[in-house]
């Protein structure tokens, strides 16, 4: 319990400090670019148009609704993470459970083959934060609608409770699991890719009797968690995009956004446009090629 309620106090603190930054991503996937893009210089050197940054970005929004605006949709999120820590640690401790309280016959198990020992723990790890995801994917969804909110300066969502009330009247329950799919489809398979590469690469690529050997393993994992972040991305973007489509909120209706009937119309119609990794990066912004900026409806075309 002690170690869930130092979780809970961590993970908190970490979303507090990170919101600005997932804010201004949102909106970054949704489209909106209230900035007109400047021209500067990449890595190299060269000279090309470059869109506003986070720093840009953040200081645009606090000039508009000063710096407690950065943390609209703070108060969803940090439920979300509360109750999904929650859930995610009583699942695990539920399969602990049933470890210790097997047949006395059974007590010595089988010794397992470290993939077979790797695929098990993912599957566990697996089931625990689908279950996680699916309590708390409403609060995401308020999250991201409060945001969003920027766009067309609305107000529609103004509180935790009030958005329940205001999602349920007007969509009924299949509202609080808009996008669900594409993010459950993400983390999944975000998971079983890390933690597979990890595993290939701790066992072939790696020799125990290297020094350190503990710290480059622990270094590969984030490695792979980094790149198997990277190729599920867009299930991340067309999910936040689902949670916003056709909600009343300016940002998630024409012009600023189509109407998708399904998130694999979404899918298909970001990969069409070449917009598959809209968002994914904050810093070092190139201007998207063969687009045009509108300058009255802030985003591309």
């Amino acid at each position: 319990m002690a170690d869930t309620c130092s979780q809970m106090l961590l993970g908190s603190g970490l979303t507090v400090l990170s919101h600005p930054l997932m804010y201004i991503k949102v909106l970054v996937q949704v489209g909106h670019e209230p900035l007109p893009p400047s021209l500067g210089r990449n890595l190299f050197g060269r000279q090309v148009y470059q869109l506003p940054g986070f720093f840009a970005y953040a200081k645009h929004i606090v000039k508009i609704d000063g710096k407690a605006g950065l943390f609209k949709g703070l108060a969803p999120r940090l439920c979300a993470g509360t109750i999904g820590t929650l859930v995610h640690s009583k699942v695990l401790q539920n399969y602990q459970k049933a470890d210790k309280t097997e047949e006395p016959g059974n007590s010595q198990k089988e010794d397992l083959s470290s993939l077979q020992q790797v695929v098990k723990e993912t599957a566990r790890e697996m089931v625990a934060r689908s279950c996680a995801t699916i309590v708390t994917h409403p609060f995401h969804v308020i999250t991201l609608r409060c945001m969003v909110q920027f766009i067309g300066r609305e107000t529609k969502y103004s509180g935790v409770f009030d958005s329940v009330v205001t999602i349920y009247r007007e969509e009924g329950i299949l509202g609080f699991f808009a996008g669900f799919i594409p993010r459950l489809l993400g983390d999944v398979i975000s998971l079983w890719l890390c933690n597979m590469l990890a595993h290939l690469i701790n066992t072939y690529v790696l020799d125990n009797s290297m020094s350190h050997v503990g710290e480059i393993k622990n270094c590969s994992q984030a490695v792979t968690g980094f790149f198997a972040s990277m190729l599920t991305y867009p299930f991340l973007l067309v999910s936040n995009l689902m949670a916003v489509n056709n909600c009343g909120l300016a940002g998630g209706l024409p012009p600023n956004a189509p109407a998708y009937p399904s998130w694999v119309d979404c899918w298909r119609t970001l990969s069409r446009e070449g917009n598959m990794s809209r968002g994914n990066s904050l810093f070092f912004r190139k201007m998207p090629a063969g687009k045009m900026y509108a300058v009255d409806q802030k985003r591309f075309f």
